[in-house]
């Protein structure tokens, strides 16, 4: 017995570390999850069970953005009422698809994950130190703000079908092409050969490449600020 407990001891404590630190810095975690996603969504669009497990970790996601909004200074409240209504929308998804129900599950997790990447902008904003946890919430607010436009860009879909062309062809998107459009054009590398096509896409498009230099110009750039600040106070001390 003292051997297994010996065995299992490094372990415990490294997990016991890792949970610490994930108490410490939420935003690591949420952030961590939405990386994972990129590499799992891949391989969760080939068949109906696959789509589960997509709507399964979609709630992870949508869990996780939730634990982190709470230390915001935002209403908690009101991320939660967004939140139901998806967490239904999902599980009758899962249990019973119904394509009609897509577009008005899109447009509540783009609502959602728009007040939560405002709710994370207004916790990193909300004091003039920059803390581990809101470094980690800066990239944090980027994968959201990713997933929000993602999520509208399905709705726009749905309302406006062949609204985004690949390769000449406008048919259906799927949701890993949309979310590669969204990142590619937040981050405004212009790497994407999905485009949007339709007048509104081209509009939702154009209001997020706004909204990713905005991001990169006030608050990346205050939260840089502040850490050079936080550095060169603790240098005189």
């Amino acid at each position: 017995m003292l051997r297994v407990a010996c065995s299992l001891g490094p372990t415990h404590t490294r997990m016991s570390t890792t949970i610490n630190s994930l108490r410490r810095n939420p935003s690591a975690g949420l952030l961590a999850v939405q990386l994972l996603g990129f590499m799992l969504y891949p391989l969760m669009e080939t068949s109906p069970s696959s789509r589960a497990l997509f709507g399964a970790f979609g709630l992870i996601v949508l869990g996780a953005a939730l634990w982190v909004v709470r230390r915001s200074p935002w209403l908690t409240w009101l991320g939660l009422l967004l939140a139901l209504p998806v967490v239904v929308l999902s599980v009758i998804a899962a249990v019973s698809p119904q394509p009609q129900l897509l577009a008005w599950t899109a447009a509540l997790e783009s609502l959602f994950y728009f007040y939560a990447a405002g709710s994370l902008i207004a916790y990193m904003l909300q004091d003039w130190v920059a803390t581990t946890d809101e470094l980690f919430a800066a990239g944090a607010t980027f994968t959201l703000l990713a997933w929000a436009f993602a999520y509208a860009y399905v709705v726009c879909e749905a309302v406006f079908p062949g609204s985004f062309a690949a390769g000449g062809v406008t048919a259906g998107r799927t949701w890993m092409e949309l979310l590669y459009l969204s990142v590619a054009v937040l981050s405004s590398v212009g790497l994407s050969d999905v485009v949007p096509v339709m007048p509104m896409a081209r509009a939702i498009v154009m209001l997020e490449s706004v909204a990713g230099v905005m991001y990169i110009a006030l608050v990346v750039s205050s939260l840089i600020s502040m850490a050079n600040t936080s550095r060169r106070r603790a240098s005189r001390e």
